[in-house]
């Protein structure tokens, strides 16, 4: 959704986190007042008219039931910031959930019969995940994440290999990747190509 606005009108965004651009003016004590429909320059329209396609922006494509979460709110930022809590909870629920997914992330191993592409599939959703949450895990932790505590003890050859010929402080998480599932399909050719090598032996 973010990048979606940004890329219509970055401005559009400013008003979704920081609330309406202001449009107001002095009254006779000198206290600031919203101006009314009579006041208006064209400059404060084309402010009235950004604050109503970012509140489009947001509504579009919701279904009833998130709608009627949002129907009482009046600006593009309480939208927002209603929208915000009822998928991601309270800032008590992210933090408990930042802490969950942090020790699913210290904990994560490969499973038993799992390719390598599914088990980095699950590590790249956790992190993106982590990510949501404001907290980054770096490449170079990524990587030594999977050398040094994901695989199954039958991987143990490879990584050792891994790390004794690659730069580990440069290594890049899509390298390793790449690396690894290349292994991963000799590996199977070599366990499919035994029976044949068994049965020639056999004549």
């Amino acid at each position: 959704m973010r990048d979606h606005i940004i890329r219509e009108d970055y401005e559009l965004w400013d008003i979704v986190t920081d609330g309406p651009l202001a449009s107001s003016r002095k009254a006779v004590e000198g206290v600031g007042v919203p101006k009314t429909r009579a006041d208006c320059m064209a400059e404060d329209l084309k402010k009235w008219e950004k604050i109503g396609k970012a509140k489009k922006w947001l509504v579009s494509g919701l279904g009833p039931d998130e709608y009627n979460k949002i129907q009482s709110c009046t600006t593009a930022k309480e939208i927002w910031d209603t929208l915000e809590e009822a998928h991601e909870g309270t800032p008590q629920v992210k933090r408990s959930r930042g802490t969950l997914l942090y020790s699913q992330h210290e904990n994560f191993t490969m499973k038993e019969g799992e390719i390598i592409q599914e088990m980095y599939t699950r590590f790249i959703t956790l992190i993106n995940e982590l990510k949501s949450l404001g907290r980054i895990i770096l490449e170079k932790e990524k990587v030594e994440k999977i050398l040094t505590r994901v695989f199954l003890v039958t991987w143990e050859s490879k990584i050792t290999d891994i790390q004794e010929l690659k730069n580990i402080v440069t290594l890049k998480l899509d390298e390793l990747i790449g690396n690894l599932t290349a292994y991963e399909l000799r590996r199977q050719i070599v366990k499919m190509d035994a029976p044949k090598k068994e049965r020639s032996l056999a004549l």
